[in-house]
């Protein structure tokens, strides 16, 4: 890691990190609760790239040092990027996805299997991966119907830089329920949450 890089791993962390992180873990909740909404993120904290500062509000609220947390392998490669987040969290980086409570991915073609990561058990559901997927946009995608819990009726959703097939791995992620992963697509300009219980059709009405 040169100097400049070595330093800004000191840097960019939330300013004010009792009140920022309030108001972003609202915004996470909100978001999981109320599938297919869009949720705003400040722009709190300055990762280095390819993180970005949404990711980076993300990881500094949900993140400790109790929190096995998994990158990709583009992102793990970054030292600035694993040393960042370990100095603003310090959250332990586990190489295997099955041992994370959070995942990061850098884009769909970074994105394993959903059965890569931790399901949890039928007892204890709530042991399984919070995957942030970070997408190009939460607009200008294929369009999505969403229905479950949280959502009146249907939500429309169109994200770009979703995975191909999407549909289709979602629907084997909600079949096993109460097992399963849950998902937060993170862009820029906020996020929109996933959890395992939402069902996702593509516009046609087709699951894959």
């Amino acid at each position: 890691m040169s100097a400049a890089a070595s330093q800004s791993v000191f840097r960019g962390g939330l300013s004010d990190p009792v009140l920022d992180a309030q108001s972003v873990f609202r915004q996470i909740m909100d978001a999981l609760a109320r599938p297919g909404s869009r949720r705003a993120i400040a722009a709190f904290t300055a990762p280095p790239a390819p993180l970005s500062p949404c990711v980076g509000a993300i990881a500094a609220t949900l993140f400790d040092g109790d929190t096995n947390i998994w990158l990709d392998p583009q992102l793990a490669r970054r030292s600035e990027v694993v040393g960042w987040l370990t100095f603003h969290t310090a959250a332990p980086v586990v190489e295997q996805a099955f041992d994370a409570r959070f995942a990061i991915v850098d884009g769909a073609e970074a994105l394993p299997s959903l059965e890569a990561f931790a399901q949890g058990t039928q007892d204890y559901p709530d042991r399984s991966t919070t995957i942030i997927l970070q997408v190009e946009s939460l607009e200008g995608g294929a369009p999505l119907s969403l229905s479950g819990p949280g959502i009146k009726d249907r939500a429309a959703i169109a994200p770009s830089g979703l995975p191909p097939h999407f549909c289709e791995q979602w629907a084997g992620n909600r079949s096993r329920f109460p097992r399963g992963v849950d998902m937060i697509l993170a862009a820029t300009d906020g996020v929109i949450g996933l959890p395992r219980t939402t069902v996702i059709q593509a516009a046609n009405g087709q699951e894959d």
